[in-house]
């Protein structure tokens, strides 16, 4: 095997992992911006990441399913005249306070703390 394809899967094995560990945050940033239904979500995610941060509709049946319990989103459900009622999800105040202290703890931290610029450049 050589260098280059070992480096290739190598990385594609990281890319699969973080990808499916960035579903939680994206779908919160799509609610941070307005109320969605799943494929309103997921065509959210799909645009903001160009395109390299996607799920199949299981996955975000799941998700969504986990942040509901948790108090993170609630849906309202909104008649369809071509089939069963689509779920309109939004953030819960908890969601909000979740997703605003992630941010702040996870990211805003690590871009802006002047210890980690050289990490960036």
């Amino acid at each position: 095997m050589s260098s280059t394809h070992t480096r290739t899967l190598l990385l594609e094995g990281w890319e699969d992992v973080y990808k499916k560990s960035q579903l939680t945050l994206w779908i919160l940033l799509a609610l941070k911006t307005g109320e969605k239904s799943m494929t309103d979500i997921k065509k959210f995610i799909e645009e903001r990441t160009h395109g390299h941060i996607g799920a199949d509709d299981k996955s975000m049946y799941r998700a969504l399913r986990r942040f509901d319990e948790a108090d993170l989103i609630t849906a309202t459900a909104t008649p369809n005249t071509s089939g069963p009622d689509i779920k309109i999800w939004r953030l819960t105040d908890t969601g909000t306070w979740v997703l605003a202290t992630f941010i702040e703890r996870n990211i805003q931290s690590l871009i802006l703390d002047p210890a980690n610029n050289g990490l960036f450049r």
